[in-house]
């Protein structure tokens, strides 16, 4: 499956309402650290498909969402279960850190 953009519009629905964990992406496109997840992240999406959901928020376009969550710095990985946040990560981390997320 491919990475979920996530909007105000459809945060509840993609993310809180989701049927499978959800790893949530705070980043930007000027971040370097955040270049260098992306590519993870779209391994994940691939291959954790129907598994896992990989959505992704831009600060810049939809700073409301980074605010609730308290985002300060980028990239912040979240996890999501059952539309309660289980876990979060700040920075740049290796696949199998983030791998390791998805199961706490």
């Amino acid at each position: 499956m491919q990475e979920i953009k996530i909007t105000k519009e459809n945060f509840e629905k993609e993310v809180l309402a989701s049927p499978v964990p959800v790893l949530l992406d705070f980043y930007a496109d000027w971040c370097g650290p955040c270049r260098m997840v992306a590519p993870l992240l779209t391994e994940i999406a691939a291959e954790k498909d129907g598994e896992v959901r990989v959505c992704k928020v831009n600060v810049d376009e939809v700073p409301e969402l980074a605010d609730r969550f308290s985002v300060s710095s980028i990239p912040t990985l979240l996890i999501f279960k059952n539309g309660v946040q289980t876990a979060a990560a700040v920075g740049y981390h290796p696949k199998a850190d983030i791998l390791r997320l998805l199961e706490q």
